[in-house]
């Protein structure tokens, strides 16, 4: 049994502690054998579980799932402690230097006129504070680990900083409809067609980013769609004593149709 204290309310410091006892020697076998890349996927998973919470607009999910996130963020920390490398506390201090850096209008003597004039701002700080001397700097430093969809965004917005860019949509849909043709090309001679597809959903992103739309929740409104119109043709194909997987393609299809004529698509 440990040495710990139990409370009625705990704070950052308690997590801290309670963290450090998981990774001790009479603490959990489990916690003390992981590494950071042994827990990175848990890092992802926890922050996505934060913005499903957001999405849900349940603050009660919501604070248990920061929670979790934060553990996952003073894990880390611990690590790099036990190794004398840095400690929370050093997080929280590298933390708080660069939003004072970067807020000069709101710790400095800057101006700014509105919120885009902060943002402007911001990037100039971050370019410097990073060396980054080119625009290829600022598009190398988008995080590889992003996913793609959102990758794809912050290099074109980083393009864009430098001129690279379409005047209108009208651009990214002619550009859309160029690698559609190219992919095309490709599958019918059956070559290079991972690298076309790709170009199609950078293309599309594009597009997306004209339009104002996070590409990554309208991928995933159209998983969603997909699903609830599939459940919905199961259901149809069951009441006709049928198995989906016992019907023709024409047959479902006749099926789809009528579960999008219900939700008013014509």
């Amino acid at each position: 049994m440990v040495n710990f204290e139990y409370k009625e309310h705990y704070t950052v410091d308690d997590f801290e502690k309670i963290i450090a006892l998981l990774r001790s020697e009479d603490g959990c076998p489990w916690d003390r054998e992981q590494t950071h890349e042994s827990i990175r996927r848990n890092l992802l998973e926890e922050a996505y579980e934060v913005v499903e919470a957001i999405d849900e607009k349940n603050p009660l999910h919501l604070r248990e799932e920061l929670g979790d996130l934060l553990m996952q963020v003073i894990f880390h920390a611990r690590i790099e402690e036990e190794q004398g490398s840095f400690d929370l506390n050093a997080v929280v201090d590298a933390a708080c230097k660069k939003l004072i850096l970067r807020h000069p209008h709101v710790f400095g003597n800057e101006q700014v006129e509105n919120s885009l004039d902060v943002l402007r701002k911001w990037d100039e700080i971050k370019r410097v504070e990073k060396s980054q001397e080119l625009f290829s700097d600022t598009l190398d430093a988008v995080a590889k680990s992003l996913p793609a969809l959102w990758r794809a965004e912050k290099v074109q917005d980083k393009a864009k900083k430098a001129g690279v860019d379409f005047l209108d949509i009208s651009g990214a849909m002619d550009k859309l409809r160029e690698e559609v043709l190219e992919l095309e090309t490709a599958v019918r001679d059956g070559a290079g067609v991972e690298e076309e597809l790709g170009d199609v959903l950078f293309s599309v992103v594009n597009s997306a980013r004209f339009l104002g739309i996070d590409p990554e929740i309208a991928l995933h409104s159209a998983s969603d769609k997909f699903s609830r119109r599939f459940r919905a043709i199961e259901a149809e194909a069951r009441l006709e004593g049928r198995n989906l997987d016992e019907m023709s393609l024409d047959d479902m299809e006749a099926l789809y149709q009528q579960v999008k004529k219900r939700e008013g698509k014509q």
